[in-house]
This record gives C-alpha cells, structure tokens and sequence, in this order.
C-alpha cells in the first residue's frame, strides 16, 4: 500500500489548512487510518485516526481536540485532516499512516507510511 499526503504548506497563526492522504488499495475501508506529526527536534507524535469502518470513531490528541478534525472517503481511499485554529506549535512534518489493527495511537500499529508533508505555522 503507497500512501501519497499532500496539502501542507505555511499559514499565520489562527489560519487553517486540510491536509489529504490517497491510498493506493482498494481495501481502504479495512485499515485504520492516522496522522502522526513531528516537530523540529521532537520525536514524531500521535495526532489523529479514524477508525477502519464505515460511521467508525475518531480519536485525536489532547492538543489537537477541538481544532483538528479527521474524516476518511472510502469510496475515494482517502483520509483528510482539517486543520483549524492553527498554532505555531503545530508546525512539523505531518504523516499518513495505515493501520490493520492494534492500538490507534501507537506507531507500531501502522504498517504503512506515507512521506509526510510540511506543516508550518508562523506566529
């Protein structure tokens, strides 16, 4: 499975920004799908996943509750990440990643990785 993320960019603070992950499988639906991030000198984080079936939950980091919003179109094989309300700390290189199962929010769950896309907020 190749995952393709695109849609970041630099945006002042308080600004938005929707980030898109294309999956190249027609199983899409079956996988968990998450955003990890990873700030400048941070070790990459959990941020968000959608769970792999259809009407599933959504689960995201405390930091991001409220202002980011995940949301997956598996007729499209693709998941989405709104971003809104953005803070200078948000900047990273944000990650798609595919899951068949196990914890949302651990790396190890995920056995696919897209190549990640810049995210930078300026204040």
């Amino acid at each position: 499975v190749q995952l393709q993320a695109c849609g970041g960019g630099l945006v002042q603070a308080g600004g938005s920004l929707r980030l898109s992950c294309a999956a190249s499988t027609r199983t899409f639906s079956s996988y968990t799908m998450g955003w990890f991030r990873q700030g400048p000198g941070k070790e990459r984080e959990f941020v968000a996943a959608a769970i792999n079936w259809s009407g599933g939950s959504a689960y995201y980091a405390d930091s991001v509750k409220g202002r980011f919003t995940i949301s997956r179109d598996n007729a499209k094989s693709t998941v989405f990440l709104q971003m809104n309300s953005l803070k200078p700390e948000d900047t990273g290189v944000y990650y798609c990643a595919a899951s068949l199962g196990g914890t949302y929010y651990r790396e190890i769950s995920y056995n696919y990785w897209g190549q990640g896309t810049q995210v930078t907020v300026s204040s």
